[in-house]
């Protein structure tokens, strides 16, 4: 007889004796058995028969009956990942617009079985759909990613040639005795690395306008090409009504796109604040402290005369930049036709 066989006939007895004795409690404690285990035994006799005292095999289980469908399942799914910062209700009330009817408990045990329980679970199951197929990310998933991830917040910024992409930025430099507050309204040529720079007393649209239009265009106009793209932070000096804000309608009347970081604080790109940070270490911090500025002007000479060395004399070890000067590169990358990108990415390929 095998040891099955024996453990159910060792509770067929138990059945047997708690009827002789009419206790229940007596017959457990004879045969060493808990009145749970009495109970649930005979709930199995009387409803699989012989078959019921036999121990079941350790097995998959199936599905629990309170599990939601697969067709519920598969639109939770969906839904975070289109949105992977909802919270289960947020979840449960978005599908209930839709006719889909589930609790917060039910999205939370569809989030369990697939390991998605955290944000930055679903965060990353986000980032590893966009890596693995070619997707066109909604302003929300791409100011999820990055917020959240900072491999996707500093990747790289691609422009192809000279005026291809132009980033802009304000940086705050320091306060000047009788002065106050002194910024610096800067631009860099994401593509070459040509970086202008001008210091202001506070940073109002103006300020920023007046940079586009005093130094930065007349020099794309001396070489007949024209700037596709500005990248601005979402700071109030670059952001506000496009038929109201002065930086905007000048963007507007030259005929640039304006292209704005998603993520809702001020933040641009890393290719200026990495210019900025060489400013500060190469130049404001070692001109301050060689220097006694009293205005502005004496300010802006001095910044003018390191620009001129970062821009025609430094070599730079960027990527694409191969050791040449932003000049010497800005150069190199004007393309043939300014209206033709065919062009422009031909002589990118000379350039490399």
């Amino acid at each position: 007889m095998t040891t099955e066989k024996k453990i159910a006939r060792r509770k067929l007895s138990l059945l047997e004796l708690a009827a002789d004795l009419g206790n229940v409690s007596k017959a457990c404690r004879v045969m060493g058995y808990s009145r749970q285990q009495f109970y649930e035994i005979r709930r199995n006799f009387q409803t699989y028969g012989a078959d019921g005292l036999l121990d079941k095999i350790a097995g998959a289980r199936p599905p629990h009956p309170n599990r939601v469908g697969e067709d519920i399942e598969q639109a939770i799914l969906e839904h975070c990942l289109a949105h992977p910062c909802h919270g289960a209700l947020r979840v449960a009330n978005e599908l209930a617009l839709r006719g889909i009817q589930v609790s917060s408990t039910g999205v939370r045990g569809v989030w369990s079985r697939h390991g998605l329980l955290s944000r930055h679970d679903r965060l990353l199951r986000l980032e590893k759909a966009s890596a693995e197929r070619t997707v066109q990310l909604s302003e929300e998933q791409v100011e999820a990613l990055e917020r959240f991830s900072p491999e996707f917040r500093e990747r790289h910024i691609e422009a192809h040639y000279s005026g291809d992409l132009l980033a802009v930025d304000t940086f705050f430099v320091g306060h000047l005795k009788g002065v106050g507050k002194v910024y610096l309204q800067s631009a860099i040529d994401c593509c070459s690395r040509l970086a202008w720079g001008r210091l202001y007393t506070n940073k109002m649209p103006v300020t920023a306008v007046h940079l586009l239009n005093t130094d930065v265009l007349p020099t794309f106009e001396a070489h007949g090409i024209s700037i596709k793209t500005a990248l601005s932070d979402n700071g109030r000096e670059f952001c506000g009504r496009p038929d109201r804000h002065p930086y905007e309608l000048f963007l507007q009347l030259e005929g640039i796109e304006h292209r704005k970081t998603r993520v809702k604080r001020p933040q641009s790109n890393g290719i200026v604040e990495r210019f900025h940070r060489t400013l500060l270490d190469e130049h404001f911090r070692v001109e301050g402290r060689r220097t006694w500025f009293e205005t502005v002007e004496e300010m802006q000479a001095a910044l003018d005369a390191y620009l001129v060395t970062y821009n025609t004399e430094r070599p730079h070890q960027g990527r694409g930049m191969n050791g040449r000067t932003p000049w010497r590169a800005f150069l190199d990358r004007i393309p043939a036709n300014d209206n033709s990108q065919e062009d422009a990415d031909r002589q990118t390929d000379q350039a490399a």
